[in-house]
């Protein structure tokens, strides 16, 4: 009888602590998705512009989008992988009206003169570009020591520079039809470096804060600005990434596919657009405390970082070391050989 006692009074203590807490944040997830499911209709008939469409977060955005109804253009530098990502719309969406199909506009971002005529077409199809995703970006894999120079230009160039080009290029459109939305993807590397990232880092450090100025400067026009920061995602960019020497890195990281599934961070992106939130983290808990430790420990974050830095340093030596064994024993076996015959 006192064991019960003692679990009723642990549970009436339990709820009493909890209730008061829980029931806020389930009234407000309830209006959260109430005001979801209203807006959401809002963006039936918009235009959205993708970059890196091709592949992975693009692609998939480009499903949430035209589902949703939007009139989408699809750009990326794979003429041939984003008509494969127009076809897949049109196949799996069928409920969808067909009197808006996707367009496909070819795009290198690293090529910046061609960026004013890639907008003009889009303009001249559907007449105004009502939201842009500026999703196209590369990574980087390498020590600052190792990584030639040209390659931190390159992976500035099209992740920061092709960038806000496009982005100056489309926004006087919104300006002067006083209505718009510009989505940056970003990446919790652009909040918090890590080591050997430092180029991909930078580029999107320099995304963020472009986007963070030009914020405000645009309100008045009524065109918003959204920052995505991603975590690991399960896309390709890892693999495509560059090594210090410019090289194809050519390896999916274990983080990269442990990462969240691409189709989960493209719904986030359009649930951010949809109640015009000004910036958004989609990460797990371990980079949202990084997040927060650089802020408010950051001598802690150093030594934590250095942590890090060494154990990858001590593990990519033991792996060349490896290598080197298994090399040198084949060459001992086929010298062997030799004596043999």
């Amino acid at each position: 009888m006192a064991k019960k006692m003692n679990w009723q009074v642990l549970w009436w203590i339990i709820s009493t602590l909890c209730i008061p807490v829980s029931v806020p944040l389930i009234t407000m997830q309830l209006y959260k998705h109430y005001r979801l499911r209203i807006l959401k209709g809002k963006l039936k008939g918009k235009v959205v512009l993708i970059t890196g469409a091709s592949s992975g977060i693009g692609e998939a955005l480009a499903h949430q989008f035209y589902q949703a109804g939007c009139k989408i253009i699809l750009t990326a530098r794979r003429q041939k992988e984003l008509e494969r990502v127009r076809d897949d719309l049109l196949r799996a969406h069928t409920s969808v009206a067909p009197a808006h199909q996707p367009v496909v506009i070819t795009l290198d971002l690293a090529d910046i003169p061609s960026i004013p005529l890639a907008v003009q077409k889009a303009i001249s199809i559907f007449g105004s570009i009502d939201i842009l995703i500026n999703n196209g970006g590369m990574s980087q894999r390498g020590s600052v020591q190792s990584t030639k120079l040209e390659v931190d230009m390159q992976v500035m160039q099209v992740n920061y520079f092709g960038t806000i080009a496009l982005t100056k290029e489309v926004l006087p459109y919104m300006i002067q039809r006083k209505a718009g939305h510009i989505v940056a993807v970003s990446s919790i590397q652009g909040r918090v470096a890590i080591p050997f990232r430092s180029a991909y880092s930078a580029s999107k450090h320099a995304l963020q804060a472009f986007f963070d100025s030009m914020r405000p400067e645009i309100a008045q026009h009524n065109v918003h600005v959204t920052v995505v920061s991603p975590g690991y995602v399960q896309t390709q960019l890892s693999i495509n990434a560059v090594t210090g020497s410019g090289q194809k890195y050519g390896v999916m990281d274990e983080t990269t596919a442990g990462g969240y599934p691409p189709e989960y961070v493209a719904q986030q992106i359009l649930n951010s657009v949809v109640l015009q939130e000004k910036e958004v983290v989609i990460a797990t808990t371990g980079p949202c405390l990084a997040i927060l430790l650089r802020s408010l420990s950051p001598s802690l974050y150093f030594w934590i970082m250095q942590k890090r830095a060494n154990k990858m340093l001590a593990d990519a030596k033991s792996k060349n070391n490896a290598a080197e064994a298994k090399v040198a024993g084949s060459n001992k076996n086929v010298s062997d050989d030799k004596k043999v015959k």
